[in-house]
């Protein structure tokens, strides 16, 4: 008997601040049998490397998680979340004991642009900065040394987070969007189960499109095996709570009954006269 083939291993992108765990719990709850590779890429490479999953290339991804605009019109892309603006400052400085703040708070301080900055603010405000920061983490370590202020969506100042550092969000600057990309001529099967699951879709509401050889009966398996659990902790419980009611059957006196002391207990009718029989005998004339 031909042994069954492993399906090839889907590869996702995603680029720094994206947090893809909840749809990676999804993707194994669904299609247990298809492996799902991650894949870490930096903004700048991300579109790259969807390309040459289109094309077959090695070292392509099949999807992504990037950051929009996408490059061209070449690649699919379904918008999921905006992020907010923050500037990132030192704890001491003035602008951390504000709640937040505007371009014009920043017109006085030396701003840093990283050349793998994601935010495109092209009328960045401030003073900029002699040199451009080759990565965001070198331009964090910038800003505590008191060299400048940066700008970054709200999940990456949480990715580098520093305990001298702090970030306010900023009202009126750019927003950066994630969302969901892929070839636009490599709609597969996986793809649109991807879809589905970013999108909310329940697993039977995917665009028509059947899970793939096997998926379907494992994880029709694993409800049914979550189900039986449930079923027998439940029992346990049940017996449990029976056999603490059995126990404690006829080991005490009914409510309201005493105990029987011989004959002299009385009938029910008479009590006066069932208490008479337990005296003296009568003596016989």
């Amino acid at each position: 008997m031909t042994a069954p083939q492993t399906p090839p291993t889907f590869r996702l992108a995603y680029v720094a601040g994206v947090t893809p765990s909840k749809w990676v719990r999804i993707w194994h709850e669904r299609l247990p049998q298809v492996p799902l590779e991650l894949v870490p890429v930096t903004a700048a490479e991300a579109f790259g490397m969807l390309r040459d999953g289109g094309e077959g290339r090695e070292g392509g991804v099949d999807a992504g998680f990037v950051r929009l605009p996408v490059d061209g019109a070449d690649l699919s892309a379904i918008p999921l979340y905006t992020e907010t603006t923050v500037v990132v400052v030192p704890k001491d400085h003035l602008l951390a004991a504000a709640d937040e703040v505007s371009a014009a708070d920043l017109a006085d301080d030396v701003m840093l642009r990283p050349l793998d900055d994601v935010v495109g603010w092209e009328d960045l405000p401030g003073e900029p900065a002699k040199e451009r920061p080759a990565t965001t983490a070198d331009a964090v370590e910038l800003v505590a040394a008191g060299i400048g202020l940066l700008v970054v969506p709200q999940s990456l100042a949480r990715l580098h987070h520093r305990r001298d550092l702090t970030y306010r969000p900023v009202t009126d600057a750019p927003q950066s969007r994630v969302a969901l990309s892929w070839p636009q001529d490599a709609t597969t099967d996986l793809v649109e189960h991807l879809i589905g699951i970013v999108r909310g879709r329940t697993v039977n509401s995917t665009r028509g499109k059947p899970l793939p050889s096997g998926a379907e009966d494992q994880r029709k398996a694993r409800a049914t095996a979550k189900g039986r659990d449930g079923t027998r902790a439940g029992g346990k419980g049940r017996d449990k709570g029976q056999g603490a009611g059995r126990s404690g059957t006829g080991s005490a006196p009914r409510s309201g009954s005493a105990p029987r002391s011989g004959s002299g207990s009385g009938s029910g009718s008479g009590g006066g006269k069932g208490r008479g029989r337990g005296g003296k005998p009568r003596r016989r004339s």
